[in-house]
C-alpha cells in the first residue's frame, strides 16, 4: 500500500507495518493529480510547487486537514495507485474496502457544497451532492469508522454520525449501519440482507459500467479479478457468483 506523506507529498510503499493513515473520499473531475506527478525525484522540490497548482489543491488541502488531525499520512486514489499497472489497479480494488476500514478517518470532500449549507435542510446542497450518487462512495461512506465531510472550500460539515438520521433519507442506509465502526463484521452483515445491501446502490453510477459491482466487492467480503470491457451485466453474473459461495441468502438473485 503506498501512502502519502502529508507534510513532503512524497510517496512511500507499507507491508503490514504501515503507520495510521487518513483516507480521502471524492469524486473525480477532469484535473486530478496523477501517480506520476507523485513518482520521486532527484529535485523533488520543484515537483512540490507544481503540486500547488489550482489543479492539485484537493491534495495539497486534504494533507493540510490530515496534519491538523496529527497524521503524517494519507491515501488518496488518484495519485496513490500506478493505473498503468493492470496486476497493481486489480490489487488495489480488491483491498479498497479494508484499506477504507482501516484508516484513522476518512475524509469525505464534497465538492459541491456550500461553506455555510444546512446539511438537515430540506433544500441543502448536501443532500443533493453528487457524492451520494457515486458508485464508489457507497464503500467510502461504510466502511471508514470515522467519516468527516468537508465542503468545496475545505469547511468541515459534520461527521457520519452526527448527520447518520439525514444521511439515512438520503442513501436509505439505516442509521445503525452508518454508526457501526465495523460493518464487515459478519454478526452485522448478517442482519441486512444481500438484496437489501444491493439496493443501497440500486441509484448510484459508476463512469465504467464494470465498476459499479467491482465497487460492490469489499460490502459482501468477495474478491474477483478486473475484466474491464465485460459489460455490466456479466459482472454482476461474476459478483452474484461470488457472493453465492458465501451466503445462502436466496435474495441474492432478486438482483
Amino acid at each position: 500500500m503506498r501512502l502519502l506523506n502529508t507534510s513532503t507529498l512524497e510517496l512511500r510503499t507499507f507491508g503490514r507495518d504501515r503507520p495510521p493513515y487518513a483516507i480521502l473520499s471524492h469524486t473525480w473531475t477532469r484535473d486530478e493529480a496523477p501517480f506520476e506527478a507523485f513518482i520521486p525525484r532527484r529535485h523533488f522540490s520543484a515537483s512540490v510547487s507544481r503540486l500547488k497548482k489550482r489543479k492539485y489543491a484537493k491534495v495539497v488541502k486534504s494533507c493540510k486537514v490530515a496534519r491538523e488531525s496529527g497524521l503524517n499520512w494519507i491515501w488518496i486514489d488518484t495519485c496513490c495507485i500506478d493505473k498503468s499497472s493492470s496486476t497493481e489497479l486489480t490489487e488495489a480494488i480488491n483491498s479498497m474496502y479494508a484499506w477504507y476500514e482501516a484508516s484513522e478517518v476518512c475524509f469525505a470532500y464534497m465538492r459541491d457544497v456550500s461553506d455555510n449549507d444546512d446539511p438537515v435542510s430540506e433544500d441543502s446542497s448536501f443532500a443533493r451532492s453528487v457524492w451520494f450518487t457515486r458508485g464508489w462512495t457507497l464503500q467510502e461512506l461504510i466502511a471508514p469508522r470515522s467519516v468527516e465531510f468537508y465542503s468545496s472550500n475545505w469547511v468541515r460539515i459534520g461527521s457520519k454520525w452526527e448527520y447518520a438520521a439525514t444521511i439515512e433519507k438520503i442513501t436509505g442506509i439505516h442509521r445503525t449501519v452508518l454508526k457501526e465502526p465495523y460493518f464487515s463484521g459478519l454478526k452485522t452483515q448478517r442482519q441486512y440482507s444481500v438484496a437489501q445491501r444491493m439496493s443501497w446502490a440500486a441509484n448510484r453510477r459508476t463512469t465504467r459500467p464494470e465498476d459499479l459491482a467491482y465497487s460492490l466487492m469489499g460490502l459482501f467480503n468477495v474478491h474477483m479479478p478486473l475484466l474491464y470491457g465485460e459489460g455490466e451485466t456479466k459482472a454482476f453474473i461474476r459478483l452474484q457468483g461470488e457472493i453465492a459461495k458465501l451466503t445462502n441468502d436466496q435474495s441474492l438473485f432478486a438482483w
